[in-house]
């Protein structure tokens, strides 16, 4: 008989439903029956010993105050919080932008006690008491600060989304080349030439411009090393 005979074709599909021979491990009824089963236990946990999860606890509030740009701001903020977090939602400084949140792209950074930090790895509490410097408090339209006027002159931004962090980022590393605290590319921090642009890569490498604007950056952070020496 041909393997294609609708005959034989009805029998085998009628064996499988009847669970002839073995072949199912379940036959109809009982795979109605389980399926039924199954969806009482969705709708009626309770009935079959499961219950709800613990609720979340509260979270631990903490009392801390930050010093940004000058200010003192006593603050009561979840310990969870970060130091991003509190500048933009709690103090509203929003010209520190959240780009990653994972340390990565450099668009939060800030300066704290003079050093550049990304503000979305650390905590608030773990802040307390030292002096925070955001792109707020570098300069403003009326006085900007030096780096400020130079990403200006050197157009060294195009959408702008991570120019403030960029010129903490870059305010901090002329700092860093005061004080001879050397790169992976340094040779002689002390040397009287133009600082060089593998230097100054080297040192910018943690902050990210989407739009490509790094030779104008690298040109604006030159601008005004050569106008501090």
């Amino acid at each position: 008989m041909s393997n294609h005979d609708p005959k034989q074709q009805k029998l085998n599909v009628r064996q499988l439903e009847d669970n002839d021979g073995g072949r199912f491990p379940l036959s109809r009824r009982d795979l109605i029956k389980t399926g039924a089963v199954s969806a009482v236990a969705l709708t009626a946990p309770a009935a079959f010993g499961i219950t709800d999860p613990p609720a979340t606890p509260p979270p631990d509030i903490s009392h801390l105050t930050l010093r940004v740009n000058g200010k003192t701001h006593p603050l009561e903020l979840d310990t969870r919080t970060t130091l991003l977090d509190a500048l933009r939602e709690h103090l509203h400084l929003t010209g520190t932008k959240k780009g990653c949140d994972h340390g990565q792209c450099g668009a939060c950074t800030v300066i704290v006690e003079g050093r550049r930090i990304n503000s979305c790895l650390t905590l608030a509490v773990m802040n307390q008491d030292v002096e925070i410097t955001t792109i707020e408090g570098l300069g403003t339209p009326d006085a900007l600060h030096p780096m400020q006027a130079a990403f200006i002159k050197h157009d060294g931004f195009q959408c702008g989304y991570c120019t403030s962090g960029q010129i903490c980022s870059s305010v901090a590393v002329l700092q860093e080349m005061k004080q001879g605290i050397p790169s992976h590319v340094s040779t002689d921090l002390l040397s009287p030439t133009p600082i060089s642009a593998a230097e100054l890569r080297e040192r910018m490498s943690g902050n990210i411009c989407r739009c490509g604007a790094y030779s104008n950056i690298l040109a604006a952070i030159t601008d005004v090393a050569g106008s501090q020496t």
